[in-house]
């Protein structure tokens, strides 16, 4: 097993992914910045309270691991959209400082979640392959991109194995309902409140989710038997509607939200549904969460917490 570091361990993905590859047998050091409380529950995790934008943070987790996974990002994609040079000052540059350092401090692989709601833009197919062109039109994406292309460069100039792992739309337990990233979440918690529903456009927008849990599974799979390929997609690999979001929500929760509509930004993509054949044939099979039992476990965690 690996001595593996997880940028980013105590976040929603990264303490899932804690815990799975910790189940697998890994030794796995979890770096983030810590308010005195972890998410994961495997035990014997080591934590590395530093900064992702100083590099002397970086460097001194970074030695003496075999694996590094990349699972922070400094920005969503609203705030990415808002101010873009932010996530050009701190999410790519943080990026290519991680990737210099791992490259130097001898690391055997790099994984990096990128983004596959976002990365391939808006294009009528609406399904997309890892061999598909990337055309992102969002700050966010674009971003993401650019730190999958810095990847490239530091595995052909410095032999530093790298893997995108382009993720859909993660949800599920531990994921903040506070924040602007992640609509289950922020659905639910408006229901328990009584507040209503923002959907954007007529509902038809449509994405690919995965339960956080399965996410994880898939992922420390791929850590465990290591990859081949530099880009794989992550994701349920089914359209899902908001409509169907709020459907699902109705019958989990038993309550009738109020739905407000507002235009739809133009940086947002209709339409994303990841094709996971490569992921699925070289690690898989997968067991996935049906969508009606993953919302309810995230209800039960926000109506327990009453967040």
């Amino acid at each position: 097993m690996a001595d593996v570091l997880v940028i980013g361990g105590n976040g929603f993905l990264g303490s899932h992914i804690v815990d799975a590859l910790a189940a697998r047998g890994h030794r796995i050091t979890a770096f983030d910045m810590y308010s005195g409380e972890v998410h994961w529950d495997a035990p014997g995790v080591a934590v590395f309270d530093g900064n992702f934008l100083n590099t002397g943070d970086l460097r001194q987790a970074v030695r003496g691991h075999d694996v590094v996974l990349h699972m922070l990002s400094t920005t969503d994609p609203a705030t990415a959209e808002n101010d873009p040079t932010l996530d050009i000052r701190t999410n790519i540059l943080g990026s290519v400082e991680l990737f210099e350092i791992c490259a130097q401090e001898g690391v055997e692989h790099l994984y990096f979640a990128s983004s596959g709601g976002t990365i391939y833009g808006d294009r009528e197919q609406g399904r997309f392959h890892e061999d598909d062109p990337t055309l992102p039109v969002s700050p966010y994406g674009i971003g993401k991109l650019a730190i999958e292309n810095y990847m490239r460069f530091f595995e052909r100039k410095h032999a530093l194995a790298s893997t995108s792992l382009r993720i859909a739309n993660p949800y599920g337990t531990r994921q903040n309902p506070h924040k602007r990233q992640g609509i289950i979440p922020i659905f639910l918690r408006n229901a328990l409140h009584g507040e209503p529903l923002t959907v954007m456009g007529d509902g038809t927008m449509y994405r690919d989710y995965i339960y956080v849990n399965d996410l994880a599974s898939i992922v420390a799979a791929v850590v465990t038997q290591g990859a081949t390929g530099h880009t794989y997609n992550l994701g349920s690999g089914q359209a899902t509607s908001v409509n169907e979001i709020v459907d699902s929500i109705r019958r989990v929760t038993g309550l009738d939200p109020r739905v407000e509509h507002r235009p739809t930004p133009p940086t947002y993509v209709h339409g994303s549904v990841l094709d996971t054949t490569r992921i699925t044939e070289e690690f898989g099979p997968f067991t996935l969460t049906p969508l009606d039992q993953g919302i309810d476990k995230t209800w039960q965690e926000i109506r327990a917490h009453g967040s």
